[in-house]
């Protein structure tokens, strides 16, 4: 696979490494179930358990390397990391104590039958932390931050509605998750923040580029972990608001972008 030119947007550099990957995702009956509000809120908290592990993983293995020359300059955990918001939700959800909820059921029965796609990803970017040159965890760095920043505020939205949490509630209990806050206040991040951090990415992306698809591919698995019913959920779209235009976006590519 070749890398597309660093010359076009961001997301149109993705897009054209990772769009047989982006297609199968965006039809997956995980994206669907999630999007339309009708996956069961204990296979929603499931699968917040299953990404917190990818994230603790993730997340440790950039700090692992944070001085790299290739990971540096995205290494700001203040700003991205989704670990302790992962918890934040879960806990609120299962109504236990941040401190105990890995040691509630449902999580002692993920790790006894850990789904094959989790360990997978767990396994790889383990594998990738202690390669000779890490630089490929720019891409699995930028397919989940990245998309959590640009999917995130329309999936909490049908999240929210979903399972009776407040979307617009300042605090996010529940939807820590989707949350992204500014560095220097609360305050969510603007546009534009979100803007420098797709170009602190893109800058890297050129030594990278060709982990994307393993990146989606891995997501995608993680998708597909999710236990839906038989019935097949319909589809759902939002109107988001964007400057000098709006736009609606089909839930399951929101899922896509966000998860």
């Amino acid at each position: 696979m070749s890398a597309p030119s660093l010359s076009l947007p961001l997301a149109t550099v993705l897009r054209e490494g990772t769009h047989q990957a982006h297609e199968t995702v965006s039809k997956s009956q995980g994206a669907l179930a999630l999007a339309s509000g009708r996956l069961p809120k204990p296979e929603y908290i499931r699968y917040l358990m299953v990404l917190w592990h990818v994230y603790d993983a993730l997340e440790q293995a950039l700090e692992q390397h944070a001085t790299h020359p290739t990971l540096e300059s995205t290494y700001n955990p203040t700003l991205l990391a989704r670990g302790t918001a992962l918890t934040t939700d879960i806990s609120f959800l299962l109504e236990v104590p941040e401190s105990s909820w890995k040691s509630h059921s449902m999580h002692i029965e993920l790790l006894k039958e850990a789904p094959q796609a989790l360990t997978a990803y767990v396994a790889h970017l383990r594998e990738l932390a202690d390669a000779p040159d890490p630089s490929p965890l720019l891409a699995h760095s930028y397919v989940r931050y990245v998309g959590d920043l640009s999917g995130g505020h329309i999936i909490r939205r049908f999240i929210g509605k979903a399972y009776n949490l407040d979307s617009d509630d300042s605090l996010g209990q529940g939807l820590a998750f989707y949350s992204f806050k500014e560095l220097t206040s609360a305050k969510p991040a603007t546009q534009g923040k979100i803007k420098h951090i797709k170009d602190w990415f893109k800058a890297g992306m050129d030594k990278a580029g060709e982990q994307a698809l393993v990146a989606f591919e891995l997501n995608s698995g993680l998708l597909a972990t999710i236990k839906v019913d038989a019935q097949e959920p319909k589809e759902t779209s939002i109107s988001v608001e964007q400057p000098l235009q709006e736009k609606t976006y089909p839930g399951s590519q929101a899922v896509v972008v966000a998860a």
